[in-house]
């Protein structure tokens, strides 16, 4: 990524401006990707809106739509990329972790799905946003074990969670799990091979927490960041605690939320629970985990726009204030992912911000100093600079 940032140095003056502590009148300077302090050469008039830091995504899986908006439809991947960019850059997110699939699940969730996808964003250029990448690993696939961890080592992959999304109970009482026949056309298979192998896994669960901790070592050792999905019970998020898996991701219960706190083990919830009051499954409610400080982060999970529209609810509903909210989708993200160079708006922090009209528009994000997206009165305002 070699786009020239905002080198002649500019100050953003007028604007309300989100500090660790909250909102405050001060000049912010942005030279050579990085906040300053004032002086620089040009002043842009931001009366009337707030500057915010920039939006951490620690899990999202919306890039899908775009890669492949129709069955099959996934003929370029770098132009599908560059849609997600813009997405990405027109709702303030300027660090995105993308949730890649590694599933038996088939379709764009499948290995070779996933050696498209990691092979077209190594090779991606121009894209603003800061895109990292997440492999969710299905955990009972226990011949592909070895693919993935080269996978993970050649396209250097920083974050890994594990998934089982098996039919355990239905298949655990011999009965034909629940949309069987829709996802075995998504995996390309009849519907009795699907089976088959759905069984096959399901056969193979005694010999999983054995190879899920193995492989977490070592990818452990080599510094990839490593996390549960969906922990079901306190002793669901211990159990995998145990095998290294620190980050506990979509925590289903309470107990979990409260047992992952207890150890110190990172909390993310989607925001797309907060935006819709609950969530869509009847598991906890993340705005009640936010009200009692058992969640680290928000991520927007299936929709991009969540985070901002999570926080704003909250902040509307008397959950939480606007500084400690945000921290939830900007600085503390940051820390889960070891990113000490943003999150914040303080001087020698990258130049990742957004700038918000006071009815939540973006009219503004800027990554590292680039601007990403622009629009209306805040596009104005620069050029008249």
């Amino acid at each position: 990524m070699s786009e020239p940032t905002l080198d002649l140095g500019l100050d953003l003056v007028g604007a309300e401006v989100l500090l660790p502590d909250g909102l405050a009148q001060v000049t912010l300077g942005v030279r050579d990707g990085v906040l300053t302090a004032p002086g620089q050469r040009r002043a842009i008039d931001l009366s009337g809106f707030r500057i915010l830091p920039g939006i951490v995504d620690l899990h999202g899986d919306g890039f899908e739509r775009h890669l492949a908006p129709r069955r099959g439809a996934m003929k370029n991947l770098g132009d599908g990329l560059m849609s997600v960019d813009a997405e990405l850059a027109a709702n303030g997110i300027t660090t995105a972790v993308l949730a890649q699939f590694w599933s038996w699940e088939g379709g764009m969730r499948s290995p070779e799905f996933a050696q498209r996808f990691l092979t077209a964003l190594d090779a991606a250029e121009g894209l603003l946003t800061d895109m990292r990448v997440q492999l969710r690993f299905e955990s009972h696939l226990l011949s592909d074990y070895a693919d993935f961890e080269a996978a993970v080592d050649a396209h250097g992959v920083p974050y890994v969670v594990f998934n089982d999304h098996l039919p355990h109970a239905a298949l655990e009482k011999g009965k034909k799990p629940p949309r069987l026949t829709g996802q075995a056309l998504k995996g390309g298979r009849s519907p009795e091979a699907h089976l088959a192998l759905l069984k096959e896994l399901h056969g193979a669960r005694d010999a999983v927490p054995e190879a899920v901790a193995g492989l977490a070592a070592r990818l452990a050792a080599k510094g990839v960041r490593l996390g549960s999905h969906d922990d079901d019970s306190a002793e669901t998020r211990t159990f995998w605690r145990a095998r290294g898996l620190m980050i506990s991701e979509f925590p289903e219960t309470r107990e979990a939320a409260e047992a992952a706190q207890a150890a110190g083990d990172p909390v993310v919830m989607g925001a797309p629970n907060v935006v819709r009051g609950g969530s869509h499954s009847g598991n906890v409610t993340a705005s009640d985990l936010v009200a009692d400080g058992l969640v680290d982060a928000l991520a927007s999970d299936y929709h991009y726009p969540a985070p901002k529209q999570a926080v704003l609810r909250m902040v509307e509903e008397g959950v939480c204030d606007l500084a400690s909210g945000w921290a939830l989708i900007s600085a503390r993200p940051a820390a889960v992912l070891g990113l000490g160079d943003r999150g914040t708006l303080e001087p020698g922090k990258r130049a990742d911000l957004i700038v918000m009209a006071p009815d939540g528009r973006i009219g503004a994000t800027l990554v590292g100093g680039r601007v990403s997206h622009m629009a209306g009165d805040v596009a104005a305002r620069f050029m008249a600079a």
